[in-house]
């Protein structure tokens, strides 16, 4: 989609916040605090250094990092900014070698920003790539599950530099005990998991996602009067409905926020009436009890007049909308993939059918 980039400072920061929006399917965060200690850390530190794998030794060690927990809980329990310090430290004193460089966990809104702030405070590069290439709700929702590689020694961390340690028995497990701890913390905390050797990361890391979404801002942004038909040649967007957001239910529990949006058509779309369902990410959009689009393609609510992506948490009623869909990664898409993130993984008794299946394109 985009040049790879070699570094991270004010206006790629902006740009990247918008493009994560997009790319998150609703989740991952509102980006909007992550992008203010980001700007403060890059304006104290200097830009951020973004590196390939092959920038790196194949024994140097990589932690992604992340948010995890509540988005809405994410607005107002702010991290302190010294939570990646003591996910190094705890990480580096466990496994006896110190960290060489972080990586986004996902390409949420929030925790596509954040590591940017953790890279600039603690003076590390940050891999170009991710582990998601969008935004999941849980931790075995990550690439290296596919492959057997284990999200542990993992470390969760709350503001008050509070760290717990997991080594658990498996992936799946780690998500149970990481999310009740999230939970006693007060909803949301940071995490480092997955830590992994350059060689190991070269297997499941989903390339050149932090320049993807950069680009895909910087698309938005220079748009002028047609954003919606600029990000369409960026990601290929095949549009579901254009509507007002009429009625939405969320509630927090669990480290995750469920809930729906109920969007009614508007424009070439009167008459019609669609059903958003999410887990901190859009999972499933329903008319007449029909799917329209399923995870793991990526469903995301964009506003009407900017195309810049609304997350779960910043749903309201009365916003002009427009719901499309586009092409997941290729890793989810595999029988792995669709049994880890596919829609009977969230409970929905449907068939996963491509996007690119069901619907024809925007152009």
């Amino acid at each position: 989609m985009s040049r790879h980039l070699t570094e991270i400072g004010e206006q790629e920061l902006i740009d990247l916040a918008v493009g994560c929006t997009v790319l998150a399917g609703g989740g991952g965060g509102d980006p909007r605090v992550g992008l203010l200690m980001a700007l403060n850390a890059i304006r104290n530190n200097g830009p951020v250094r973004l590196i390939e794998l092959d920038d790196l030794d194949d024994e140097e060690l990589i932690v992604p990092a992340g948010m995890i927990g509540a988005p809405t809980v994410m607005i107002e329990k702010i991290p302190s900014g010294l939570e990646s310090a003591v996910i190094c430290d705890t990480i580096a004193t466990r496994l006896g070698k110190p960290v060489s460089a972080l990586m986004p966990l996902e390409m949420g809104g929030l925790n596509g920003v954040l590591p940017v702030a953790w890279s600039a405070t603690t003076g590390l590069p940050m891999v170009d790539g991710d582990l998601m290439g969008r935004a999941f709700p849980e931790l075995q929702m990550c690439t290296p599950h596919l492959y057997g590689i284990p999200a542990w020694p993992g470390v969760v961390v709350d503001e008050r530099s509070q760290a717990i340690l997991f080594e658990p028995a498996d992936n799946v497990w780690f998500e149970r005990l990481a999310r009740t701890a999230v939970s006693t913390l007060g909803g949301c905390a940071c995490s480092g998991i997955y830590p992994m050797t350059a060689a190991v990361a070269r297997t499941p890391l989903i390339p050149r996602t932090v320049s993807d979404a950069i680009h895909i801002g910087s698309v938005i942004r220079n748009a002028g009067d047609e954003p919606l038909r600029e990000l369409d040649r960026a990601v290929a967007l095949y549009p579901l409905m254009t509507g007002k957001v009429v009625d939405v239910e969320r509630h927090t529990a669990g480290g995750f926020v469920r809930g729906s949006a109920i969007v009614e058509g508007i424009e070439g779309d009167r008459g019609r009436l669609a059903r958003i369902e999410f887990q901190n990410e859009n999972l499933i959009v329903l008319e007449d009890g029909e799917a329209l689009a399923t995870v793991p393609d990526i469903i995301t609510l964009l506003d009407r007049y900017t195309a810049h992506g609304i997350v779960t948490e910043q749903i309201r009623y009365g916003q002009r909308v427009v719901i499309a869909a586009f092409r997941a990664p290729e890793q989810w898409r595999t029988p792995a993939g669709l049994d880890v993130v596919g829609p009977r993984a969230f409970g929905y008794d449907v068939d996963y059918i491509p996007v690119e299946v069901a619907h024809a394109r925007i152009g």
